[in-house]
């Protein structure tokens, strides 16, 4: 990949060399570079779980851009209601609240296949079109505070803002990874636990292999699909809290940029393992910052 990248350099009359130093000291070059290397890896993490939890069943979840993005709702609800608290109360009912929409929002494409035969991969891209029209509406006619021009909602300003890590460790500068990245770390133990040391996760794995042999040992298909898409939006959903309440302390526009569909690389690059996400979600992480830093140095070599 490097090489062939090399070559695209070469031909806009850039030092592929040159360009691959750079992209490795804009990825790790320093604690700040770090820290943002690890802050879009957080993001990763959560959309790679979303499509590795469905895929062990057999299912294409490629819904998690829509499910994170109304994931946001609970987010910034919980920010902004508990906004005279502490963060420590903040940020597990925010995830809880984010992870209940995105998984509210996955469970509605599971039932529709579950029940009535509609295939999840139509229904959750489908879904996404619709996450993105009711946000359109939401933050331009009933979010968007009085007076306002941006569509945007209110802003947390207290307790709602999740705690960035550089205000406990200066060594990460002024990059936004804040306390979300630990919960994605848990995230990635849950899921291994859930997966391979649980009754559901022995189940998915069954179904994921062999739906009939699925049936003919008494599972019931339909309720496993719509608990797994559940589950899988939930961690979707998670994303939300990083973004909206540990970065933008509000709700934007199209604040899932892109992560979503960039989960799903990083699941299929982990093989739906959760240390494969990890390292999978930390190479995609450096390829964001260290891009960033090619293309302010390199403005021939754009990020993509």
């Amino acid at each position: 990949a490097f090489f062939v990248a090399g070559l695209v350099v070469l031909l806009v009359g850039e030092n592929p060399f040159e360009a691959a130093v750079i992209l490795a000291k804009g990825a790790l070059g320093g604690g700040q570079n770090i820290a943002y290397t690890l802050y879009y890896a957080t993001n990763f993490i959560f959309t790679g779980l979303a499509v590795a939890i469905a895929f062990h069943c057999s299912l294409f979840n490629i819904g998690g851009e829509g499910q994170a993005y109304i994931a946001g709702l609970g987010a910034i609800g919980v920010g902004l209601l508990l906004d005279h608290t502490s963060w420590i109360l903040v940020l597990p009912l925010a995830i809880l609240a984010s992870a209940a929409l995105g998984g509210f929002f996955a469970f509605i494409p599971g039932y529709l296949q579950a029940k009535r035969g509609s295939h999840v991969v139509i229904t959750t891209i489908m879904f996404n079109f619709i996450a993105s029209a009711l946000m359109i509406y939401l933050l331009n006619y009933v979010l968007k505070p009085a007076g306002v021009q941006e569509p945007s909602s209110a802003n947390v300003v207290a307790a709602g803002k999740i705690p960035q890590l550089r205000q406990f460790f200066p060594f990460f500068g002024y990059a936004p990874l804040n306390m979300t990245s630990i919960f994605a770390v848990l995230a990635l133990i849950f899921s291994y636990v859930v997966i391979w040391h649980t009754k559901l996760g022995f189940a998915m794995r069954v179904m994921g292999l062999n739906p009939t042999a699925s049936r003919y040992a008494g599972t019931s298909n339909s309720r496993l699909i719509m608990i797994v898409m559940a589950i899988s939006g939930g961690f979707a959903g998670m994303l939300a809290v990083n973004e909206v309440l540990g970065v933008q302390s509000r709700i934007v526009m199209d604040f899932t940029s892109g992560y979503g569909f960039v989960g799903i690389a990083v699941a299929l690059m982990g093989r739906n393992h959760p240390v494969g996400i990890a390292l999978a979600a930390i190479l995609f992480g450096a390829l964001y910052q260290g891009g960033l830093e090619l293309q302010f140095e390199m403005p021939a070599v754009t990020r993509d």
